[in-house]
């Protein structure tokens, strides 16, 4: 039989709180930031040269809404639309913007609150990798979900959209 102390047994239930915390006792990944950003589950997907989401990105993007549903902390998040660098800039920039508010508008209906959420494009101007290959324009392609204010303050001095062009409102 075991014989439990007082400290194990705040050991094991903080360890549990934590797991709570962090979705791991759901059976959810766990939320990790990394670099100012929330670490997905995997890609957000679109059609190509769409901003129409695939079936598949909405498993990816009920990560964000459990996250912004845990953390009420958190009063602004930036949702970041990438593009890679093929084809005329001023498209890209543009297809960002679709993207991002996309995203937004997604999260609104799965119940997020929209004045939460700040959609901005970046198009080419922040490349993760060179635009060299197939898959380095791969990885260009992206969605970031980045804290953007904690309980109505922005964080790290920065502006709260990240100096990218703000898309659009996701509460119209």
């Amino acid at each position: 039989m075991t014989n439990w102390t007082s400290k194990s047994m705040v050991a094991l239930l903080l360890s549990g709180a934590v797991m709570l915390a962090t979705g791991e006792a759901r059976g959810k990944p766990p939320f990790v930031i990394e670099e100012g950003a929330l670490k997905m589950p995997g890609p957000v997907v679109f059609e190509t040269g769409s901003d129409a989401l695939k079936p598949e990105s909405d498993e990816v993007l009920m990560h964000a809404k459990d996250y912004l549903g845990d953390k009420t902390y958190i009063s602004l998040m930036r949702i970041e639309g990438h593009t890679d660098s093929t084809g005329a800039s001023e498209v890209g920039q543009a297809l960002s913007e679709r993207r991002a508010l996309a995203v937004a508008q997604w999260l609104v209906k799965k119940g997020v609150d929209c004045k939460r959420l700040l959609p901005v494009g970046f198009g080419e101007t922040k490349p993760i990798a060179p635009n060299d290959t197939a898959e380095n324009r791969a990885l260009n392609r992206r969605m970031v979900f980045a804290n953007a204010a904690l309980r109505g303050k922005a964080i790290g001095g920065m502006p709260v959209d990240g100096g990218g062009r703000v898309a659009g409102d996701p509460c119209k």
